[in-house]
């Protein structure tokens, strides 16, 4: 298996630190809003690596953060907290908005078929672990006190900018757009660690610490959750490319101050989706959601299916032209592999070919472009059924596009009776020629979003 590591700049065989076992840490969400499609690709793409590594037979211990408290609008951790604005614009709490949006993200997952990662950390549990390793950076002198906030100290390390390109005199304020002056900060790259009552007098969330109330810079809560349950040694630390710069950079800095050696072996990033303004963001206000998709009649599984149709290191640009094309491959596909039937044995010598070749693209740097035209020759080739169905249902550990499953979730069963009864009788209509009571029931099952496609296995529905 071989992985683009944005550590070393380039692809690189995967080898964990323990034989057979993975650490992988994924940055997860910060729940003051729904999350856009855009942030879900990332997500996507996190799921593709890890069902890639069980499919490979790997021991998987993921692990993500919910952020809900000391998120701040800027890279030098200035601005409104994020958290705290969506707290008063609906007038809940920081924790009734966290809990929410928590929930929301989770539905999304469930729609998009993403596994949910094995342990899931909100940052407002773990203070404790903040404040000792905030503590022990600065007993070994790579954090200092200033302006009652404890920031850390980007001049002690020879190699800060090591996941960047970034040179010191690119990041001055105003070189670009979130970078302000901190007057508190000795260098410009510093970030804060811990904030206290000194700033943000309105913040909901505050605790007790050696430094006075108040509470965590939104850096070190991934750290500390990783080192948790993950231990000193992590294998994959995930996210999308706007984490590069500054939130896993200031994560390797804090982390192997800390340890005293080397953190996590590989990086691995997702790029942005753009729409036709640029990268899909929160701030612009309009964004499109996996419910808004869905209210326009679009299957959550066809924004997957388009997310697999790219690579993930290359931008993706969404349009409704490329998700209805994404659609309309998506029912095809659906169609063609539910018409498959249970005739024929199951031919191992076609089997372990094609799930060869499957295996060769997918652990070509999750390319998962390539691994569907795999699906697409297994489809089109003269092999059983049997056959065709067990690679499409092996296929379908990591690609997670429901191939085998009908569409029956929100149905019920006597609705489903009803439908598989007009099928029959509509068989028997066109059995006595009697095409016009045929066409009517197609038409009738077509009004109650049933669309029914003949094969030469049989008629098979779809749910539209």
């Amino acid at each position: 298996m071989r992985l683009f590591n944005t550590l070393t700049k380039k692809i690189e065989e995967f080898v964990p630190n323990e034989p057979g076992k993975v650490q992988m840490y994924t940055c997860g969400p910060t729940v003051y809003h729904y999350a856009h499609i855009g942030n879900l690709r990332s997500y996507i793409m996190e799921d593709v690596l890890e069902k890639t590594l069980l499919y490979n037979g790997y021991e998987v211990n993921r692990v993500m953060n919910i952020t809900d408290v000391g998120h701040l609008s800027s890279d030098s951790d200035t601005g409104e907290d994020k958290m705290v604005k969506s707290a008063k614009e609906n007038n809940k709490t920081v924790l009734d908005i966290a809990k929410f949006y928590t929930e929301a993200f989770f539905n999304d997952f469930k729609k998009l078929n993403i596994k949910k990662p094995k342990i899931i950390e909100p940052a407002t549990n773990l203070i404790p672990e903040y404040i000792k390793l905030i503590s022990k950076l600065l007993e070994k002198g790579y954090a200092y006190e200033s302006g009652g906030n404890i920031y850390f100290d980007t001049s002690k390390l020879s190699d800060y900018y090591v996941l960047t390109n970034h040179k010191e005199d690119e990041m001055v304020v105003g070189a670009r757009q979130g970078v302000d002056k901190d007057d508190n900060k000795k260098n410009q790259a510093d970030f804060v660690l811990w904030f206290t009552k000194s700033k943000f007098e309105d913040q909901e969330l505050k605790w007790d610490s050696p430094w006075g109330l108040g509470y965590p810079g939104w850096h070190v809560e991934c750290s500390c959750i990783s080192l948790k349950h993950c231990g000193e040694h992590l294998d994959i630390h995930c996210g999308g490319v706007d984490n590069i710069f500054p939130h896993h950079t200031n994560e390797i800095a804090q982390s192997e101050s800390y340890l005293g050696h080397k953190w996590c072996n590989y990086w691995i990033h997702c790029e942005h989706l753009n729409d036709k303004n640029g990268k899909m963001s929160k701030s612009n206000g309009d964004f499109l959601t996996v419910s808004l998709l869905e209210e326009k009649g679009y299957d959550p599984l066809s924004y997957r299916l388009m997310c697999l149709q790219s690579h993930y290191r290359k931008q993706l640009v969404f349009t409704f032209e490329n998700l209805n094309n994404a659609e309309q491959t998506y029912k095809k596909l659906k169609q063609k592999t539910l018409s498959l039937t249970d005739n024929g044995t199951c031919d191992s010598s076609a089997f372990n070919h094609y799930k060869g070749l499957f295996l060769k693209y997918i652990n070509d740097d999750m390319n998962t472009s390539s691994a569907l035209t795999i699906l697409y020759d297994v489809l089109k080739d003269n092999i059983s059924d049997v056959t065709k169905k067990e690679l499409v249902k092996s296929f379908d550990e990591v690609l997670s596009l429901d191939l085998l499953k009908q569409n029956t979730n929100d149905l019920d069963e006597e609705f489903i009776s009803y439908v598989e009864n007009q099928i029959k009788l509509r068989a028997e209509a066109k059995k006595n020629k009697d095409f016009k009571l045929a066409d009517k029931i197609r038409d009738e099952l077509k009004e109650k979003k049933i669309e029914i496609k003949d094969t030469k296995e049989g008629t098979i529905w779809l749910v539209k």
